[in-house]
């Protein structure tokens, strides 16, 4: 079988952060290769540093050295406005706390950063509806998150997260608050959108059981980064 196109090469990177008299080694030559349409499980210890690594990975913080590879380009040397254009583009988010606008009804949530990227309203309208079905939320547009179940809340930020056709989804903890059956139900449709649309899921998990269900298990230890699935 042929190799899966290649999105994203992280290479030597290095984190290092100051605690009083102390210098933490979050990365030490850490290295990584994702490709498209493979869901990755990002696991280790509490502390370990996926959360950092997941920021450096999706553009919003820089490591000490090293190099994260995107489309050809070295991220790391890029300047402020060029990573941020290139992260609203290619990189969507899902947290452990959906964190969406809460005076924005679900349909709004997923409409809104479309228009950031200048989508037209009526373009966008119909992405966010087409996400939310598929996403068995075709009914609950109109509802506003306080109005939604955790489970439906998730889901509504994952739709959110992808409505700009990202290539790379980050997840941190996306079931960790949701009870074990609602959790499923979200990583499911979690792993159907990374199937149906050729997307790189990287998702930072406590949980094995889920890990194991997902194509490669990283293990973040040390400061390295090794494959153990």
């Amino acid at each position: 079988m042929a190799e899966k196109s290649l999105l994203m090469e992280l290479d030597d990177l290095e984190l290092t952060y100051e605690q009083g008299q102390r210098c933490i080694e979050v990365l030490k030559k850490a290295r990584a290769r994702f490709h498209k349409g493979e869901a990755i499980a990002l696991v280790g210890p509490s502390g370990a540093g996926k959360s950092s690594l997941l920021h450096i990975i999706g553009l919003l913080d820089r490591p000490d050295d090293g190099r994260v590879m995107l489309d050809g380009r070295n991220c790391v040397k890029l300047g402020d406005q060029e990573r941020t254009l290139l992260r609203r583009s290619t990189i969507g988010f899902v947290y452990q706390f959906h964190q969406l606008l809460p005076e924005f009804s679900a349909l709004e949530n997923v409409i809104i950063p479309q228009l950031i990227l200048g989508r037209s309203k009526q373009e966008a309208a119909g992405r966010a509806q087409t996400l939310l079905e598929s996403l068995g939320l075709g009914e609950r547009g109109k509802h506003r998150p306080a109005e939604l179940s955790g489970g439906e809340q998730q889901r509504v930020a994952i739709a959110r997260a992808v409505a700009n056709h990202p290539k790379i989804l980050l997840a941190d903890e996306p079931t960790g608050n949701l009870d074990p059956e609602t959790a499923d139900r979200v990583f499911e449709k979690l792993l159907d959108l990374v199937r149906n649309t050729g997307l790189c899921a990287i998702m930072a998990t406590h949980n094995m059981e889920l890990a194991e269900r997902m194509d490669r298990i990283l293990r973040l230890e040390n400061g390295q980064l090794v494959e153990v699935k």
